[in-house]
C-alpha cells in the first residue's frame, strides 16, 4: 500500500497513528505529496487534489476516515471502529467532534499562512478559534465517555490536540481543559503518537 501523505497533516497522521496502532504501518509505503505546489500529480490519485490518499489493490481510498476504515478492516485485532451499536455510534460522534476540531484548525492555518497576508480575514479566523474552543468545551465535559480505549475516536482526538500545539499553540487550550490536558498527556507517549510527530 502507498500512503500519499505531508508529515504535517493531521488527517494524514490520523491515518499513521491508526497503522500504527493495528500493526499495518509496516505495509504502508508514506509517499511525500506537496498538494499546494503548482502541477502536482496528487491528482492523479486523488482529483480532488487532497491527502490523505490510501493507493490499495482493492482501490484508492481518500479521506483519513475511509483509509481508517479500509485499514481496520486488514487486521486481525480488535476493531478500531466498532460494528455493532451502541459503541460504533458513540465512537462515530466522538470522531466527528474531534475531526471537526482538525477541519477548522486546517481552516484557520490556511486563511493565516496561505492566503495573501493583506487578505487575511479576520472575522474567519476568529469563527475557526471559536468552533475549536466550543467543541472542547463539550469534549471536556463528556470527557469520561471514551474510558481509556483507543479506537477511531481517541486516536482522532489525539491528532487534534497534536496539531493545536503544533500550528496553534497561541491557543493555549490546556488552561480551560484540564480532563483533556491530562488525558492527552499520557496518549501523546504512545508509540503510534511518537511515530508519527508533524514536522514542517
Amino acid at each position: 500500500m502507498k500512503l500519499r501523505y505531508s508529515s504535517a497533516s493531521p488527517f494524514v497522521r490520523k491515518v499513521l497513528v491508526f497503522a500504527h496502532e493495528t500493526g499495518l504501518a509496516s505495509q504502508i509505503e508514506c509517499v511525500k505529496t506537496d498538494v499546494w505546489a503548482d502541477g502536482s500529480d496528487i491528482v492523479e490519485d486523488n482529483p480532488l487534489g487532497k491527502i490523505p490518499a490510501l493507493i490499495t489493490p482493492d482501490g484508492t481510498f481518500i479521506g483519513s476516515a475511509l483509509c481508517c476504515e479500509y485499514l481496520d478492516s486488514l487486521h486481525g485485532g480488535r476493531r478500531l471502529i466498532p460494528a455493532e451499536a451502541p459503541e460504533r455510534w458513540r465512537v462515530l460522534q466522538q470522531h466527528a467532534l474531534a475531526d471537526g476540531i482538525i477541519e477548522a484548525g486546517v481552516a484557520y492555518i490556511v486563511e493565516t499562512i496561505r492566503r495573501p497576508q493583506a487578505f487575511v480575514y479576520g472575522g474567519m479566523q476568529e469563527r475557526q478559534r471559536a468552533k475549536i474552543l466550543r467543541t472542547l468545551d463539550r469534549i471536556e465535559v463528556n470527557a469520561g465517555d471514551a474510558g481509556g480505549a483507543i479506537d477511531l475516536a481517541s486516536i482522532t482526538l489525539g491528532c487534534a490536540l497534536g496539531y493545536l500545539d503544533f500550528r496553534l499553540a497561541n491557543f493555549d487550550w490546556r488552561g480551560s481543559h484540564p480532563i483533556l490536558a491530562s488525558w492527552f498527556a499520557a496518549f501523546d507517549e504512545r508509540a503510534s503518537m511518537r511515530a508519527t510527530k508533524p514536522y514542517l
